[in-house]
């Protein structure tokens, strides 16, 4: 058995569960982009998968994962194409998807069906599509992510896993194909596994809420968008976007547009603001 997972935090909390059940034992493999963010335009050919890395160098650059991109630590063809081999020597294994409510499993999960089609009636999906669970303080909540499920919980999960049916095999395809084609930046799940499609922009507005008129950090307006909005993304993608933001001139800056702790950002003030409108 093979448990693939699409968040670091998952892999730790999924191996304590497979260590309280033996049915469950197996290899954890993580799928590591976020296919919620960035270009997905021919993402399964050459031309589309350097396209998107080169977007990623980008996004990263000057940050606080500068340069991580350009190493095989994120490299998911590398890891889907070992999964693949794995699949093809081995006519006994199976595969356990695992996803929560959220639109980066969900994106992973579009992304890797186009590698699992070969495999069907082997390869399980558990979706934890509003499925409440008990927390470790015995009340009941809908996680949106795996990584806060007790370890326990996830052996009553085990039994949703389910053979991902030919005809999600030809029909969830179909509509990555649509977003593929549409190929925006950004990524919401609506419900279900039903993903809609928005511009780069999409966090924007919301991220200049949390840009006030005192001197912050970035990483405190990242910290307070992450913690306080109702959608929300990887801080590595919002730190890109204030950069963005502040690239238009509209916010006062000081120190250097790189790390999320290395410069600071307020409104302009008013007498400044005014200044500037007469020029």
């Amino acid at each position: 058995m093979i448990h693939i997972v699409f968040n670091e935090p998952d892999v730790a909390v999924l191996q304590k569960a497979i260590e309280l059940e033996e049915s469950m034992q197996g290899d954890i493999v993580l799928i590591r982009d976020d296919y919620a963010v960035g270009p997905i335009a021919d993402i399964y050919v050459g031309e589309g998968i350097e396209a998107r890395k080169q977007w990623w160098k980008d996004v990263l650059a000057g940050g606080d994962y500068d340069g991580k991109v350009e190493t095989d630590e994120v490299n998911d063809y590398k890891t889907v194409a070992e999964l693949v081999g794995t699949m093809r020597r081995n006519p006994d294994e199976i595969i356990w998807i695992w996803a929560a409510q959220n639109k980066h499993d969900v994106s992973g999960y579009y992304w890797l069906l186009n590698y699992m089609a070969e495999f069907q009636g082997r390869v399980f999906i558990l979706y934890l599509n509003n499925l409440p669970f008990i927390n470790e303080k015995g009340l009941i909540f809908y996680p949106e992510w795996l990584s806060v499920i007790p370890p326990k919980e996830f052996l009553k999960a085990r039994k949703l896993a389910r053979p991902i049916t030919l005809s999600e095999f030809e029909v969830d395809p179909d509509e990555w194909k649509k977003l593929m084609q549409e190929n925006k930046g950004v990524r919401i799940l609506e419900g279900g596994k039903k993903l809609a499609h928005f511009d780069y922009d999409f966090y924007d507005a919301d991220l200049k809420k949390y840009i006030t008129n005192d001197w912050q950090k970035a990483s405190k307006i990242i910290h307070q968008f992450l913690s306080k909005n109702k959608q929300t993304t990887g801080d590595a993608y919002i730190l890109w976007r204030l950069k963005q933001i502040l690239a238009a001139g509209e916010y006062d800056v000081q120190g250097e547009l790189k790390g999320m702790k290395d410069f600071e950002v307020k409104g302009k003030s008013a007498v400044q603001a005014t200044s500037e409108q007469e020029q």
